[in-house]
């Protein structure tokens, strides 16, 4: 008999709770939780959960992230609108009241540096308002929204600043593709180069934070090696000591003091994510977690004098919890469950493996099968190519490899060249090898999941966001034939207007994305984004294609997907095209995630032969859903 399905719902909707908070002070915690359907902020007393209270309003996208000041009285969050990612900052007051946006400025992108123990009253911005290429830094009186300049910046990346929010180093870009860390004159009018990481670095390293005293930079730091080090460099010297590194992976997240900054944990994640202690004063902790039976976990929110954790768990075969760690007692509770309706639920194991590539590099995989994958014989397959392309797939709960698992295929993701943790030769290795060497790594996972009778070389589908996307959109115009559909949701077709559209507030990494991509100032560089553009072999498409796409994606624009469409119906190739006018990079509203979930659920159904939960006809009138092309090709109520 096979697995009963899981509902859609269940996997894509609003989590029931979510990203428990802890204020500083210890004595409350706040949340998101669904209000008329869209997911708001919820505060209750830390000992009197059952006290919660709602204290946002929002009614069209829903709150995706939140902080707490450390007055342990405002909460502060971002929104946009329509996915345009022109966020407004807004701060409410955990008893309750109206939220106050802090920067109410039209067409403007702002961003929470970060907060202080030394200013509780105040919260440091990154706002474009003066020049959209550029971020400056303002100081806000939560209290007033009182708005005080900090520094304009006159190019950089971003800044480092100390605890009373002033900017002690910069970071800048360079047109070589090197990044260099500046310090400033006494008055911060002039700034000087002081570390520099080259281009084959500076994908890989990094600076961290300062000390509590401002008298020590952390960095990530691949320079004289492969994978990046943990280290800390003296101001006033110069001088570098190394304070951790692993030859299995780049150092990744740092725990550190609460008093002094320093790292007192980090952690490496290759197949797994791994805890490794720096100072016996944590050790205790580390240790504790990892011998309860919660899967991968990381440190969510801390009490300001570090005697409470919230710890953020979770495992392959079970969504994330939110554990209450008291670490006098060395005790822990289950808070929350972000979605209980799954517990029990057929949920299937994920296996991490690693393959060679076809030029001996080693791609870190991730395996998911259905239950009728037990009766040996191979399986119908989706590789789902993750976005960036600079992230990584990782072990443990993942949405989209439970939806296919349960609706009967194989789910195989990869960690393909240019994906990051693995090392500055494994990142580098992806430059100006999209749609190619990149491309051949995918290609040599399948191929080895149909050598291990995993996958059923007749039946494999490719698909993917943003990245993804466009790897999806490659796999279908370079291998015709290898696949038997995809998927591409905010997908760039075309290299060259994707670098020329990009957002503004990009520029200062313009450098990157054209040592990656190719350089559109060259002759050259034209050349290789126009032979890498699936656009232009869009006549070798020979298998069906759905296209998803939000109307106000600022960094892959809406003309991304209708190029491609246009172009497949100049070439009288079939496609579907969905769009979504109120959103952009991905689906924040669950309404729109349930019915392109529905949609692409039906299409893998009518092309791989899988199962499928029927659509509803108010799955989809509930959402801002458009077929603009393709709705023959799909069958829908």
């Amino acid at each position: 008999m096979l697995d009963q399905l899981i509902p859609r719902a269940h996997l894509f909707g609003n989590p029931t709770k979510a990203s428990a908070r802890l204020s500083p002070d210890g004595r409350r915690l706040a949340w998101l939780q669904p209000d008329a359907g869209v997911l708001n902020i919820f505060v209750a007393p830390l000992d009197r959960l059952e006290d919660a209270r709602v204290v946002t309003n929002d009614r069209k996208r829903g709150v995706r992230f939140f902080l707490w000041a450390y007055d342990s009285r405002s909460l502060l969050y971002m929104q946009d609108e329509g996915g345009d990612e022109n966020f407004h900052v807004y701060v409410v007051d955990c008893e309750g009241g109206a939220a106050r946006d802090l920067t109410p400025f039209e067409g403007v992108a702002a961003h929470i540096h970060r907060t202080s123990r030394k200013l509780r009253d105040r919260v440091l911005l990154s706002i474009n308002r003066r020049d959209k290429r550029f971020h400056d830094l303002h100081s806000a009186d939560i209290a007033t929204g009182e708005l005080t300049l900090v520094q304009e910046n006159p190019g950089f990346a971003g800044f480092i600043p100390d605890d009373h929010f002033i900017p002690r180093l910069a970071i800048r870009n360079n047109k070589d593709g090197s990044r260099e860390i500046l310090r400033p004159d006494a008055g911060r009018s002039a700034w000087t180069p002081w570390i520099r990481f080259s281009a084959e670095d500076s994908g890989t390293s990094s600076a961290l934070h300062l000390d509590v005293a401002a008298k020590t930079l952390f960095l990530r730091d691949s320079r004289g090696r492969d994978k990046a080090a943990l280290a800390r460099v003296d101001l006033s010297s110069g001088e570098t000591k190394l304070i951790a590194e692993s030859d299995k992976a780049d150092i990744g997240h740092v725990i550190t003091d609460r008093d002094t900054y320093d790292p007192v944990a980090y952690s490496v994640e290759r197949e797994r994510l791994e805890h490794v202690a720096l100072d016996d004063r944590v050790k205790a902790d580390i240790d504790f977690l990892n011998g309860r039976d919660i899967g991968d976990w990381g440190i969510a929110s801390r009490a300001e004098d570090d005697s409470l954790w919230i710890v953020s768990a979770q495992s392959d075969t079970r969504p994330h919890v939110d554990y209450l760690y008291e670490r006098r007692a060395k005790t822990l509770r289950i808070l929350h469950q972000a979605r209980p309706q799954l517990v029990g639920a057929p949920l299937r194991p994920m296996r991490p493996v690693t393959i060679k590539s076809r030029d001996g590099l080693d791609l870190v995989c991730y395996l998911t099968s259905p239950q009728a994958a037990e009766a040996k014989a191979p399986q119908p397959m989706a590789l789902i190519v993750h976005g960036g392309p600079w992230g990584r797939d990782s072990f443990g709960y993942n949405a989209t490899h439970q939806w296919l698992a349960n609706r009967g295929y194989v789910a195989l993701s990869v960690n393909f060249r240019a994906s990051t943790g693995f090392g500055k030769a494994f990142v580098n290795a992806g430059d100006h090898e999209w749609g190619r060497r990149m491309d051949d790594d995918l290609n040599d996972a399948v191929d080895w999941a149909i050598r291990q009778g995993i996958a059923d070389m007749s039946r494999i589908a490719i698909m993917g966001v943003s990245y993804g996307g466009y790897a999806a959109l490659v796999g279908l115009t370079r291998n015709p034939q290898r696949y038997a559909c995809g998927v591409a949701v905010v997908g760039p077709s075309n290299l060259e207007t994707l670098l020329a559209t990009i957002p503004p507030y990009w520029e200062s990494s313009r450098a990157q994305l054209t040592k990656a991509l190719g350089d559109p100032a060259t002759e050259e560089g034209r050349a290789l984004l126009r032979e890498r553009s699936p656009l232009h072999a869009a006549d070798r498409l020979a298998k069906p294609l759905l296209i998803a796409q939000g109307a106000n994606d600022p960094r892959v624009k809406k003309a991304e997907a209708e190029q491609m469409v246009a172009a497949l119906e100049a070439k009288k190739i079939p496609v579907a095209y969905l769009l979504y006018p109120d959103e952009g990079h991905g689906f924040a509203r669950p309404e729109n995630a349930l019915s392109y979930h529905a949609v692409a659920e039906n299409f893998l159904a009518r092309h791989l032969g899988g199962r499928a939960e029927p659509v509803r006809a108010e799955e989809l009138s509930a959402s801002s859903l458009k077929i603009e092309k393709g709705a023959s090709e799909l069958a829908l109520p």
